[in-house]
């Protein structure tokens, strides 16, 4: 993958080694923005980071366990869910036609490469941190102070639910024995199966990448077994009859409309979901660029890979009209005309079922590390539960939320329009940070060149910093277009676009909260909002903002440096859950 990417040495930067301890501590200054030198200890090269950014963890509260292999099954897993197995038929009905199908499964892979472009640009610039879009949003634009970290922690946490998946999850497990469920036995099982996942990765880390990495590899072998089939079959060595048929005139019925050719293109990205996930554990990480640099994209490209076979193989074996008008996943359709009804169809829904619970393993990891970047930035209530990883070394206070937000999402919405509708509300605040990341990479590349920094070990070229920014601003201006049959046309029985403004409302809603959090409330309050760092017990340490007064400001700065750690000869190291024990000196907690 060398023509996503230039490589250049630091130069300029002598001292900046791997152990960079002689340059801890400094801080550079740019306007009014500061950027402390922070060393880890994941054997990266120190960073440069706005000093309002969660404070860097010297060395991980949550191990070093993460290595080539689990880097790319963390991915993998992630990407390979159902998607693959359901999501074929839907891009055949928005493409319209078998070559413009295939197609969209290469460019899903082009634009999922050009965005992991963006985050490997953003992990050498931070390599240190985890958490992924936490630490880059924060450091792409650091003022207004605090404004982007409480918008993406509102976003991140409150709609960190998984109850589309592990509904998935429930439902692939009454077919294995043919078992139409009510609604609340489905919730039921939806529920268990995902306690069972929380449960599996809350008592240890390293276990948690052991499975992960496990069912991984049976998601893998299943995917080749798939595309082998397809090769059979259009070896015409199966009772499949013509099996070319789809291939000829592949581009008959393309469709003109821009709601199917989008709808189609928001199915393949969302199939590519999760080439990202490894950027959520950088911290956990040796040598994190190079490290997460080829392991990522060795596993995009063998997933794609894997998806154009498995495509082929489903064309091969199901016609055309039977995938359009199919209520039926693509697989489950391959399998019975290639092995007929019977075992080999529950032995599918098994696979598929596993394949949703590893993909919810996959996703637990990866975002319980983001919530606790957003806890860590100090701009969440209790940053301790967030950042804490006792009793058990793993970050059970966001497991927890995880868990207990995807159990509401699942009991309390009704089947139906509530449910998509909840659903499909995720989806826009994430492409408009998804935008402002991809744009944000060239005010960081500014703002290093103002201070005199080299390149760090990965550049992505800015063709493909561009390509990334256009494909995602296609992404949030398309939902606009109305569907082809109405504004009532899509997968709810009111205005289509009722997410996109929903999405839009809670934007705003944490800009106007930011606003009287940061501005107004302390210009009455005759206060001003301070950082203050606390370290924890085992290796942890967090923001956490405090209200001081404006006559005792100038005492703060004497005794605090720019990130917020105290100056003190005796650092007082926070043990127990009482929050005044640190700050009641120094100001009072917000």
């Amino acid at each position: 993958m060398s023509f996503l990417r230039r490589f250049a040495k630091d130069k300029r930067v002598p001292d900046a080694t791997s152990s960079g301890r002689e340059i801890q501590g400094e801080v550079l200054r740019e306007g009014n923005l500061k950027f402390a030198v922070e060393q880890g200890g994941n054997d990266s090269l120190p960073s440069y980071q706005e000093v309002t950014g969660a404070p860097v963890e010297r060395f991980s509260p949550l191990g070093y366990a993460v290595g080539p292999v689990t880097i790319m099954f963390l991915n993998i897993s992630k990407m390979i869910g159902t998607g693959v197995y359901s999501t074929p038929a839907s891009v055949l009905s928005g493409t319209g036609s078998v070559g413009l199908a295939m197609i969209y499964w290469v460019l899903g892979f082009l634009i999922a490469a050009s965005s992991l472009s963006v985050y490997l640009e953003y992990a050498s610039y931070f390599p240190n941190r985890s958490g992924s879009e936490v630490v880059y949003l924060e450091q792409a634009y650091p003022r207004p102070k605090y404004f982007f970290p409480t918008a993406f922690a509102a976003q991140s946490v409150i709609l960190s639910f998984s109850s589309s998946n592990a509904i998935v999850l429930a439902r692939y497990l009454f077919r294995i024995n043919g078992h139409v469920p009510s609604d609340w036995e489905l919730k039921g099982v939806a529920i268990a199966g995902y306690t069972v996942a929380v449960l599996l990765l809350l008592f240890h880390t390293r276990f948690s990448f052991w499975l992960s990495n496990g069912i991984g590899i049976i998601k893998l072998l299943t995917l080749i077994f798939v595309a082998i089939t397809g090769l059979v079959v259009l070896g015409g060595h199966t009772k499949v009859k013509n099996p070319t048929v789809n291939f000829q005139n592949s581009f008959d019925g393309t469709s003109t409309s821009a709601y199917g050719l989008t709808n189609a293109l928001v199915k393949i990205i969302f199939s590519y979901a999760g080439y990202e996930n490894a950027f959520n554990v950088v911290n956990e990480v040796k040598n994190p660029v190079k490290t997460i640099r080829n392991n990522s994209f060795i596993s995009l490209f063998i997933v794609t890979v894997l998806y154009i076979f498995a495509n082929i193989a489903y064309f091969a074996a199901v016609p055309k009209a039977d995938l359009k008008k199919s209520t039926q996943i693509a697989a489950s359709l391959f399998f019975q005309n290639v092995f007929g009804n019977g075992g080999a169809i529950r032995g599918l829904n098994f696979l598929i079922a596993l394949s949703a619970f590893g993909n919810l393993l996959a996703v637990l990891i990866g975002q319980s590390r983001l919530i606790r970047e957003c806890g860590r930035q100090g701009v969440l209530p209790y940053p301790r539960f967030w950042a804490s990883t006792r009793p058990f070394g793993t970050p059970a206070g966001p497991y927890f939320v995880k868990w207990a937000l995807t159990t509401l999402m699942i009991v309390a919405p009704p089947a139906g329009d509530a449910f998509n509708f909840i659903v499909d509300l995720q989806n826009y605040p994430s492409a408009f940070f998804n935008v402002t990341m991809a744009v944000g990479i060239f005010l960081v590349r500014w703002r290093r060149k103002k201070l005199g920094l080299a390149r760090t070990e990965f550049r992505a070229w800015d063709v493909i910093v561009a390509f990334n920014i256009l494909a995602n601003t296609y992404l949030l201006v398309m939902p606009w277009y109305p569907p082809a049959t109405g504004r009532f046309g899509g997968d709810v029985s009111f205005w289509y676009g009722t997410y996109v403004v929903t999405g839009i409302g809670i934007l705003v809603f944490c800009a106007l909260y930011y606003a009287a959090w940061v501005y107004v409330l302390p210009k009455f309050g005759g206060y001003k909002i301070c950082q203050e760092v606390i370290d924890l017990d085992n290796g942890a340490t967090t923001h956490r903002l405090v209200k001081v007064k404006n006559e005792d400001l100038a005492r703060w700065d004497e005794t605090h440096d720019a990130v917020g750690r105290s100056l003190d000869l005796v650092h007082v190291t926070e043990v127990s859950g009482d929050d005044d024990s640190h700050g009641a000196k120094s100001g009072e907690k917000v």
